[in-house]
Protein backbone atom coordinates (compact mmCIF):
# COMPACT_ATOMS: atom_id res chain seq x y z
CA UNK A 1 0.00 0.00 0.00
CA UNK A 2 1.80 3.48 -0.85
CA UNK A 3 1.88 6.04 1.56
CA UNK A 4 0.15 9.03 1.43
CA UNK A 5 2.99 11.32 2.61
CA UNK A 6 4.75 10.07 -0.93
CA UNK A 7 1.76 10.76 -3.08
CA UNK A 8 1.37 14.83 -1.13
CA UNK A 9 4.94 15.25 -1.94
CA UNK A 10 5.44 14.09 -5.06
CA UNK A 11 2.45 15.80 -6.36
CA UNK A 12 4.10 18.81 -4.66
CA UNK A 13 1.15 19.61 -2.58
CA UNK A 14 1.34 22.89 -0.85
CA UNK A 15 1.75 23.27 2.27
CA UNK A 16 0.40 26.69 3.24
CA UNK A 17 -3.00 27.29 4.78
CA UNK A 18 -2.61 23.12 6.59
CA UNK A 19 -1.75 23.75 9.65
CA UNK A 20 -4.92 21.94 12.73
CA UNK A 21 -6.41 25.55 14.14
CA UNK A 22 -5.91 26.24 17.94
CA UNK A 23 -5.13 29.51 19.67
CA UNK A 24 -4.20 27.63 22.91
CA UNK A 25 -3.25 24.04 23.07
CA UNK A 26 -3.86 21.82 26.41
CA UNK A 27 -0.87 18.72 26.34
CA UNK A 28 -0.77 15.86 28.35
CA UNK A 29 2.11 13.96 28.96
CA UNK A 30 0.39 9.83 28.86
CA UNK A 31 2.99 6.87 27.99
CA UNK A 32 1.76 4.04 26.69
CA UNK A 33 0.05 2.86 23.56
CA UNK A 34 -2.59 5.60 21.82
CA UNK A 35 -5.56 4.33 19.67
CA UNK A 36 -6.93 6.46 16.73
CA UNK A 37 -8.81 8.81 18.92
CA UNK A 38 -5.91 8.76 22.10
CA UNK A 39 -8.24 10.96 23.97
CA UNK A 40 -10.85 8.29 24.96
CA UNK A 41 -8.39 5.26 23.33
CA UNK A 42 -5.21 5.39 25.66
CA UNK A 43 -4.60 4.92 29.21
CA UNK A 44 -5.83 8.27 29.98
CA UNK A 45 -9.25 7.44 31.36
CA UNK A 46 -11.45 7.52 28.21
CA UNK A 47 -14.36 9.53 30.76
CA UNK A 48 -11.75 12.00 31.16
CA UNK A 49 -11.04 12.42 27.27
CA UNK A 50 -14.81 12.94 26.85
CA UNK A 51 -15.33 15.27 29.43
CA UNK A 52 -12.32 17.24 28.24
CA UNK A 53 -13.86 16.83 24.61
CA UNK A 54 -17.24 18.40 25.70
CA UNK A 55 -15.52 21.20 28.02
CA UNK A 56 -13.33 22.52 25.29
CA UNK A 57 -15.47 22.35 22.29
CA UNK A 58 -15.96 26.61 20.72
CA UNK A 59 -13.04 27.23 23.31
CA UNK A 60 -9.92 27.32 20.81
CA UNK A 61 -8.41 25.02 23.09
CA UNK A 62 -7.04 21.96 21.47
CA UNK A 63 -6.47 19.13 23.62
CA UNK A 64 -3.34 16.04 22.41
CA UNK A 65 -1.79 13.41 24.45
CA UNK A 66 2.05 13.47 24.34
CA UNK A 67 5.02 11.28 25.18
CA UNK A 68 8.79 11.23 25.04
CA UNK A 69 10.62 9.68 22.07
CA UNK A 70 11.36 5.57 22.63
CA UNK A 71 10.07 2.87 23.53
CA UNK A 72 6.11 3.21 24.98
CA UNK A 73 5.78 0.66 27.60
CA UNK A 74 1.71 -0.74 28.07
CA UNK A 75 1.60 0.35 31.36
CA UNK A 76 -1.04 2.16 33.48
CA UNK A 77 -0.22 5.27 35.18
CA UNK A 78 -0.73 9.00 36.25
CA UNK A 79 -0.41 12.05 33.10
CA UNK A 80 2.90 13.46 33.85
CA UNK A 81 4.08 16.50 32.55
CA UNK A 82 1.57 18.94 31.78
CA UNK A 83 1.82 21.97 29.16
CA UNK A 84 -1.05 25.14 28.26
CA UNK A 85 0.53 27.35 25.25
CA UNK A 86 -1.37 30.01 23.99
CA UNK A 87 -0.21 30.86 20.46
CA UNK A 88 -1.25 34.62 19.61
CA UNK A 89 0.77 37.14 18.23
CA UNK A 90 2.43 39.16 20.86
CA UNK A 91 0.69 36.99 24.30
CA UNK A 92 2.06 33.74 23.64
CA UNK A 93 2.84 32.15 26.61
CA UNK A 94 3.55 28.75 27.81
CA UNK A 95 2.48 27.43 31.64
CA UNK A 96 3.22 23.92 32.91
CA UNK A 97 3.11 21.35 35.59
CA UNK A 98 3.08 17.85 37.06
CA UNK A 99 1.09 15.99 39.26
CA UNK A 100 -2.12 17.34 38.11
CA UNK A 101 -5.07 14.60 38.45
CA UNK A 102 -6.24 14.59 34.81
CA UNK A 103 -9.48 14.12 36.34
CA UNK A 104 -9.24 17.79 37.56
CA UNK A 105 -8.82 19.22 33.72
CA UNK A 106 -11.91 19.37 32.36
CA UNK A 107 -13.00 22.02 35.03
CA UNK A 108 -10.48 24.37 33.49
CA UNK A 109 -11.88 27.90 32.40
CA UNK A 110 -11.06 27.01 28.78
CA UNK A 111 -13.05 30.20 27.52
CA UNK A 112 -10.65 31.94 29.75
CA UNK A 113 -7.90 30.01 28.37
CA UNK A 114 -8.64 30.46 24.40
CA UNK A 115 -8.53 34.11 25.01
CA UNK A 116 -5.02 33.67 26.38
CA UNK A 117 -5.87 34.38 29.73
CA UNK A 118 -3.84 32.22 32.09
CA UNK A 119 -4.72 33.90 35.25
CA UNK A 120 -1.70 32.52 36.78
CA UNK A 121 -2.54 28.67 36.16
CA UNK A 122 0.57 26.52 36.99
CA UNK A 123 4.12 27.93 36.30
CA UNK A 124 5.90 29.64 33.51
CA UNK A 125 7.84 27.21 31.27
CA UNK A 126 10.99 28.70 30.63
CA UNK A 127 13.07 25.35 28.83
CA UNK A 128 13.85 25.03 25.15
CA UNK A 129 11.00 25.10 22.51
CA UNK A 130 8.70 22.44 22.76
CA UNK A 131 8.81 20.69 19.48
CA UNK A 132 5.84 18.30 19.10
CA UNK A 133 6.23 15.51 16.21
CA UNK A 134 3.19 13.53 15.56
CA UNK A 135 3.91 9.54 15.87
CA UNK A 136 0.10 8.22 16.18
CA UNK A 137 0.32 5.21 13.55
CA UNK A 138 -3.44 4.04 15.00
CA UNK A 139 -4.37 7.53 13.25
CA UNK A 140 -1.74 7.13 10.05
CA UNK A 141 0.87 4.88 9.46
CA UNK A 142 2.65 7.47 7.85
CA UNK A 143 3.29 9.66 11.25
CA UNK A 144 4.63 6.46 12.94
CA UNK A 145 7.01 5.43 10.29
CA UNK A 146 8.29 9.54 9.13
CA UNK A 147 7.51 10.52 12.31
CA UNK A 148 9.07 8.22 15.22
CA UNK A 149 12.58 8.43 13.67
CA UNK A 150 12.54 12.01 13.47
CA UNK A 151 11.28 12.48 17.40
CA UNK A 152 13.67 9.87 18.66
CA UNK A 153 16.53 11.94 16.43
CA UNK A 154 15.77 15.30 17.48
CA UNK A 155 15.55 13.81 21.00
CA UNK A 156 19.25 12.23 20.87
CA UNK A 157 20.46 15.50 19.73
CA UNK A 158 18.89 17.33 22.95
CA UNK A 159 15.77 19.10 21.35
CA UNK A 160 13.11 19.70 23.40
CA UNK A 161 11.07 16.65 21.43
CA UNK A 162 7.36 15.09 22.29
CA UNK A 163 5.56 12.97 20.37
CA UNK A 164 1.75 13.87 19.73
CA UNK A 165 -1.13 12.28 19.17
CA UNK A 166 -2.72 14.15 16.50
CA UNK A 167 -2.10 17.78 14.47
CA UNK A 168 -3.94 17.02 11.03
CA UNK A 169 -2.23 16.74 7.65
CA UNK A 170 -0.44 13.24 7.77
CA UNK A 171 0.11 13.59 4.18
CA UNK A 172 2.66 16.18 4.93
CA UNK A 173 4.42 13.58 7.36
CA UNK A 174 6.72 13.91 9.24
CA UNK A 175 4.65 16.68 10.34
CA UNK A 176 4.78 18.57 13.65
CA UNK A 177 4.79 22.28 15.50
CA UNK A 178 6.65 24.10 17.83
CA UNK A 179 5.62 26.43 20.75
CA UNK A 180 5.34 29.22 22.07
CA UNK A 181 4.36 30.95 18.58
CA UNK A 182 2.32 27.26 16.64
CA UNK A 183 3.77 27.52 14.01
CA UNK A 184 2.89 23.83 11.97
CA UNK A 185 5.59 22.33 9.74
CA UNK A 186 6.04 19.06 7.10
CA UNK A 187 7.99 17.24 5.40
CA UNK A 188 10.88 17.92 7.68
CA UNK A 189 14.37 16.63 8.43
CA UNK A 190 16.06 16.86 11.67
CA UNK A 191 18.37 19.87 10.48
CA UNK A 192 16.04 21.74 9.05
CA UNK A 193 14.31 21.01 13.08
CA UNK A 194 16.95 22.71 14.34
CA UNK A 195 17.37 25.24 12.30
CA UNK A 196 13.74 26.30 13.24
CA UNK A 197 13.90 25.70 17.23
CA UNK A 198 16.88 28.38 17.16
CA UNK A 199 14.92 30.43 15.37
CA UNK A 200 12.52 30.24 17.97
CA UNK A 201 14.66 30.76 20.89
CA UNK A 202 15.33 34.31 19.13
CA UNK A 203 11.35 34.94 18.60
CA UNK A 204 11.78 34.26 15.10
CA UNK A 205 10.32 32.20 12.66
CA UNK A 206 11.62 30.07 9.45
CA UNK A 207 9.01 30.04 6.62
CA UNK A 208 10.52 27.57 4.86
CA UNK A 209 8.45 23.93 4.98
CA UNK A 210 5.76 26.24 7.15
CA UNK A 211 2.23 24.71 6.90
CA UNK A 212 0.70 28.15 9.31
CA UNK A 213 0.47 29.84 12.69
CA UNK A 214 -2.12 27.67 14.40
CA UNK A 215 -3.62 30.60 16.14
CA UNK A 216 -5.71 31.34 12.44
CA UNK A 217 -7.94 29.78 10.21
CA UNK A 218 -6.54 28.67 7.39
CA UNK A 219 -6.80 31.48 4.87
CA UNK A 220 -5.05 33.76 7.76
CA UNK A 221 -2.19 31.06 7.81
CA UNK A 222 -1.82 31.66 4.03
CA UNK A 223 -1.76 35.15 3.86
CA UNK A 224 0.61 35.69 6.82
CA UNK A 225 3.26 33.22 4.96
CA UNK A 226 2.66 35.10 1.70
CA UNK A 227 3.41 38.43 3.32
CA UNK A 228 6.64 36.75 4.96
CA UNK A 229 8.14 35.55 1.59
CA UNK A 230 7.23 39.03 0.09
CA UNK A 231 8.68 40.33 2.83
CA UNK A 232 11.47 38.93 4.19
CA UNK A 233 10.04 39.00 7.41
CA UNK A 234 11.03 36.61 9.94
CA UNK A 235 9.95 38.33 13.61
CA UNK A 236 7.55 35.73 15.10
CA UNK A 237 5.32 38.42 16.24
CA UNK A 238 5.70 40.90 14.36
CA UNK A 239 2.45 39.85 11.93
CA UNK A 240 -0.75 39.70 12.95
CA UNK A 241 -3.90 38.39 10.68
CA UNK A 242 -6.52 41.39 11.51
CA UNK A 243 -9.33 40.70 9.11
CA UNK A 244 -10.38 37.95 7.43
CA UNK A 245 -13.61 38.21 5.07
CA UNK A 246 -15.16 35.99 2.09
CA UNK A 247 -14.76 37.88 -1.64
CA UNK A 248 -18.51 40.00 -1.86
CA UNK A 249 -20.15 36.64 -4.55
CA UNK A 250 -19.34 33.92 -1.89
CA UNK A 251 -21.40 33.03 0.55
CA UNK A 252 -19.80 32.57 4.50
CA UNK A 253 -19.90 28.68 4.42
CA UNK A 254 -18.10 27.72 1.22
CA UNK A 255 -17.11 30.84 -0.15
CA UNK A 256 -14.75 30.86 -2.92
CA UNK A 257 -12.27 32.75 -1.28
CA UNK A 258 -10.92 35.11 0.83
CA UNK A 259 -9.45 39.23 1.22
CA UNK A 260 -7.05 38.75 4.40
CA UNK A 261 -5.72 41.96 6.31
CA UNK A 262 -2.23 41.48 7.51
CA UNK A 263 -0.70 44.16 9.71
CA UNK A 264 2.38 44.59 10.88
CA UNK A 265 3.54 45.93 14.37
CA UNK A 266 5.58 48.71 12.31
CA UNK A 267 2.33 50.15 10.82
CA UNK A 268 2.44 48.86 7.62
CA UNK A 269 -0.68 46.27 6.18
CA UNK A 270 -1.07 44.02 3.55
CA UNK A 271 -4.17 42.92 1.64
CA UNK A 272 -3.63 39.09 0.29
CA UNK A 273 -6.10 37.04 -1.79
CA UNK A 274 -6.60 33.41 -0.84
CA UNK A 275 -8.51 31.54 -3.06
CA UNK A 276 -10.00 28.23 -2.45
CA UNK A 277 -7.84 25.71 -4.99
CA UNK A 278 -8.52 22.37 -5.38
CA UNK A 279 -5.47 19.82 -5.31
CA UNK A 280 -5.27 17.65 -8.51
CA UNK A 281 -5.26 15.12 -9.43
CA UNK A 282 -6.95 12.76 -6.48
CA UNK A 283 -4.56 11.50 -3.65
CA UNK A 284 -5.44 9.80 -0.83
CA UNK A 285 -5.99 12.38 2.17
CA UNK A 286 -4.98 9.45 4.57
CA UNK A 287 -3.27 6.08 4.25
CA UNK A 288 -6.42 3.63 3.51
CA UNK A 289 -8.54 6.23 2.22
CA UNK A 290 -10.12 6.80 -0.86
CA UNK A 291 -8.39 9.36 -3.08
CA UNK A 292 -9.60 12.90 -2.90
CA UNK A 293 -9.50 16.30 -3.81
CA UNK A 294 -7.72 17.98 -0.28
CA UNK A 295 -8.93 22.32 -0.18
CA UNK A 296 -6.03 24.38 -0.86
CA UNK A 297 -5.60 27.54 -0.32
CA UNK A 298 -3.88 29.61 -2.97
CA UNK A 299 -2.33 33.12 -2.70
CA UNK A 300 -3.36 35.23 -6.09
CA UNK A 301 -2.74 38.80 -4.74
CA UNK A 302 -0.30 40.70 -2.17
CA UNK A 303 -0.98 43.80 -2.18
CA UNK A 304 0.68 46.64 0.44
CA UNK A 305 -2.02 49.19 1.48
CA UNK A 306 -1.31 52.41 1.29
CA UNK A 307 1.52 51.87 -1.34
CA UNK A 308 1.63 50.11 -5.10
CA UNK A 309 0.60 46.80 -5.59
CA UNK A 310 3.83 44.48 -4.80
Amino acid sequence: MSMCATASHDLSEPLAGTAATARTWLLIEQPGPWGAKALTSSRLDPAVGEALESATTGTEVRTALIRRPGRHPDRPGRAGRLYLAHTAPGRSWIRTARGVDPADLPGLDFAALGAGVHDGLWEPYEGDPPVLVCTNGRRDRCCAVLGRPLAEELAAAGEAAWEVTHIGGHRFAPTLFVLPYGYAYGRVTARAVKEITHAAREGQVVAAHSRGRSCWERPGQAADLAVRARTGETGADALSVVRTEPFPEGGPDEPPGWSVTVAHTDGRAWQVRVERGTALPPRPESCGKAPGTPVRMDVTAVRELGGPAR
